[in-house]
């Protein structure tokens, strides 16, 4: 899915463990994590160099023609969402969109697992929780990108791919 691609920015890397890896097994593309502040120095100790990115504030200057993000959503508020949607939107050089976690389909959990950690997420926060896909891809079309893949992962997961209108993913 990044082939043909030479920048990735990660929105949301949390620990920078993704980035680490993916640097790692992925020489071609140069890898560019990102977090709200609060959250660089843990990146920095997986020896990786990251950029504040916080979807709430003015977002910083990217070159890169791939996103990817991981376990973000169900952890974000959907008005958060949204400005991240619109956020990649504005990315002129990004042609692929890949998003990583959890998601329901038709309002409907795709496992009692998601079910019991849907669940959990709204008590800890009642604005997180699971995303609906038709949600997700709606907010994509809006910034842009069409629906490519939808790739089962392990835990329940899902490894959603997208890419801008008009391109080629490559």
């Amino acid at each position: 899915m990044l082939k043909g691609h030479r920048k990735v920015l990660e929105i949301g890397s949390g620990t920078g463990q993704h980035a680490a890896y993916f640097a790692a097994e992925m020489p071609h593309l140069a890898w560019q994590a990102s977090d709200v502040a609060a959250n660089l120095p843990g990146i920095l100790e997986w020896g990786v160099e990251p950029i504040e990115l916080d979807v709430d504030g003015e977002w910083p200057q990217v070159d890169a023609d791939a996103v990817f993000t991981a376990n973000t959503m169900h952890i974000m508020s959907w008005p958060q969402v949204q400005k991240m949607f619109v956020g990649i939107g504005r990315i002129a050089t990004a042609r692929t969109l890949c998003a990583y976690g959890p998601f329901n389909y038709g309002g409907r959990h795709t496992s009692e697992s998601n079910a019991r950690f849907d669940a959990m997420l709204r008590a800890r926060d009642p604005a997180s929780g699971l995303r609906d896909f038709e949600a997700i891809q709606a907010l994509a079309d809006a910034a842009g990108f069409m629906p490519q893949e939808d790739n089962a992962m392990p835990a329940n997961n899902r490894l959603l791919v997208f890419a801008r209108q008009g391109t080629n993913r490559g």
